[in-house]
C-alpha cells in the first residue's frame, strides 16, 4: 500500500472565494501568486486577480503549488452549527483546486499526502503542547478512521451515502449522519469529518514526532481497517456504535469505562441519573486548568463545562428551536421522555410530547440538534420540569454529561492517560476493543 493522496474540501459550496497564493502556483502553463478571488459565472468558475481581471475560468480550475508554496483563504467558516462556529483566515500546503458546483456556487479543494494533511489534523484536533504519547494514539486513530472510510467507499462502487440515513414513520424519526457522505472530494475539513486547518495552527516538533513516529500505522479488527471514531470526552462512560449510526455491531467500537477501574454501564434511567449527577474518578473528569491548556486547542478552551454540564430553557424558547430545527409544530411542550439509552447514558430514542404533536425522534445527534440552536454537548441527559399550577412545565432543566458521540477515544480521558505515563499503544488498545495495531506503508 502506498501513501494516498486526499483531497480536502476546504470551502464547501460558497458564493465566492478569496485568498492569497503564497507563492507561485502553475496552471495550464501560467505561474500565478499573489490576492486572488474566485467566483461563479454561469456554469464556470471565474478566477480573478486582486484588481478583478479575469485569469481562469472553468468548470474546474487546478492550481499546482511550486516548491514551497502555500495558500490563505480566508473567511473560513469552522465549527460549521456548533457552538463554536467562526470564521477564521487558514494557510494551506498542497496544490488547490476551485470546483464550479451546480447550485452557482464556488468549492475549493486541497489535494496533499495523507501523512502531511494528518499533521494539520492532530494541530487542529489539540494543542501542540498535548502530551507526545496522546499525540501518537491521535494520529493512528485519525489516520485509521480516513482510510477506513476511503475503504467503504471503493468497496461501494465510490458511491455516496445519503444523508441523512435512517428511517421516518407515523410517529417516529430516526436520522444519522455518515461522514462519507462527501461527493467532490474525500473529506471536508471541519468536525463533520476531521478538523483540518491546514498550517495555521503552529505545527512543531511534537506534532511531526506524532505523525512521522507512526507513519502507516493502522488500527485493525478481523484483518480490516478500525472505523476508529473518537470524540472530546466521553464523560466517564464510552458509547456503542449502535447508539449513534446504524444498526452493525463493531466490537472494536464498544462500550468502555474511561478509567482505570470499570464502571457498571448504564441500564435504568435511575442509573442514568445517579451517573450524570456524579463525579466519578475517570480519566476525562479533568480539573486541571494548566493540563486542560496543553491539550485543549484555541478553539475549545472556552469551554469548560464538558465533563458535567447544566442547561435551562424556558417552554416557549425550547418550544421555538425544537420547531425551528425540526419543522413540527408541538404546541405548548409537555414532556421529554427518554426510551433508549446506551450503556454511557446517550439517548438514542427521545419521545418529543407537545399538546399539537408527539413524536419519537433519534439517534444521538439529531437529538443533540434539535434541542439546541447548535448542538447540546451531548445526549447523555437527564431532564428536570418546572411545573405551573396546571401541571404544564414553564422551564426545562438538562443536567448532562461529556461532550460529543462518546464511541471509540475520548480525547481528554486519552490525554490525561498520556500524562499519567500511559503509552499510545496502551490507549489505543484501552478505547479500541480487540483492535491491532498494523504497519501497511
Amino acid at each position: 500500500m502506498e501513501e494516498p493522496i486526499i483531497k480536502v474540501g476546504v470551502c464547501d459550496s460558497y458564493p465566492e472565494v478569496k485568498g492569497t497564493l503564497n507563492g507561485f502556483f502553475s496552471p495550464n502553463g501560467l505561474r500565478l501568486t499573489g490576492p486572488f478571488v474566485v467566483r461563479p459565472s454561469g456554469d464556470d468558475a471565474v478566477f480573478c486577480d486582486e484588481h478583478g481581471r479575469e485569469i481562469l475560468k472553468g468548470k474546474e480550475i487546478r492550481l499546482v503549488a511550486e516548491r514551497g508554496a502555500t495558500f490563505t483563504l480566508h473567511a473560513v467558516t469552522i465549527g460549521v452549527n456548533f457552538h463554536w462556529e467562526q470564521k477564521k483566515e487558514q494557510t494551506f500546503q498542497g496544490d488547490l483546486t476551485f470546483l464550479a458546483t451546480a447550485d452557482g456556487r464556488i468549492t475549493a479543494i486541497n489535494e496533499l499526502p495523507l501523512e502531511m494533511y494528518l499533521e494539520s489534523v492532530v494541530s487542529s484536533e489539540m494543542n501542540n503542547e498535548a502530551p507526545l504519547e496522546f499525540l501518537k494514539a491521535h494520529a493512528v486513530a485519525s489516520r485509521s478512521w480516513l482510510l477506513a472510510m476511503l475503504e467503504r467507499r471503493e468497496n461501494a462502487g465510490g458511491k455516496v451515502n445519503e444523508k441523512p440515513k435512517g428511517a421516518e414513520c407515523d410517529g417516529e424519526i430516526i436520522r444519522w449522519y455518515d461522514r462519507e457522505d462527501h461527493e467532490l472530494f474525500d473529506v471536508c475539513a471541519d468536525d463533520h469529518c476531521q478538523r483540518y486547518q491546514g498550517i495555521t495552527n503552529r505545527i512543531d516538533a511534537s506534532i511531526f514526532e506524532a505523525v512521522r513516529g507512526t507513519r502507516g500505522v493502522l488500527l485493525t479488527y478481523n484483518g480490516r481497517i478500525c472505523d476508529a471514531r473518537y470524540h472530546k470526552a466521553c464523560g466517564g462512560l464510552t458509547e456503542n456504535y449502535t447508539t449513534c449510526w446504524d444498526q452493525e455491531n463493531i466490537p472494536c467500537l464498544s462500550h468502555v469505562s474511561d478509567s482505570a477501574r470499570p464502571y457498571a454501564p448504564i441500564r435504568s434511567e435511575e442509573e442514568a441519573e445517579n451517573w450524570i449527577l456524579s463525579s466519578p474518578d475517570v480519566y476525562c473528569n479533568l480539573t486541571d486548568p494548566n493540563l486542560l491548556a496543553k491539550i485543549l486547542p484555541a478553539t475549545d478552551r472556552p469551554t469548560r463545562d464538558f465533563f458535567r454540564w447544566k442547561v435551562e430553557y424556558g417552554n416557549r424558547e425550547l418550544t421555538d428551536i425544537i420547531r425551528e430545527k425540526s419543522g413540527i409544530d408541538f404546541g405548548i411542550l409537555r414532556n421529554l421522555v427518554p426510551l433508549e439509552r446506551g450503556p454511557s447514558g446517550r439517548i438514542s430514542r427521545l419521545l418529543i410530547e407537545g399538546t399539537q404533536a408527539k413524536i419519537v425522534i433519534g439517534k444521538e445527534l439529531e437529538i443533540r440538534r434539535w434541542l439546541s440552536k447548535s448542538h447540546l454537548y451531548s445526549s447523555a441527559f437527564i431532564v428536570r420540569c418546572l411545573n405551573d399550577s396546571n401541571g404544564l412545565p414553564t422551564r426545562f432543566i438538562f443536567y448532562g454529561a461529556g461532550w460529543g458521540h462518546g464511541v471509540g477515544l475520548c480525547q481528554i480521558g486519552a490525554a490525561a492517560m498520556a500524562a499519567r505515563g500511559l503509552t499510545w499503544q496502551e490507549i489505543l488498545s484501552h478505547y479500541f476493543n480487540g483492535a491491532k495495531l498494523v504497519k501497511r506503508y
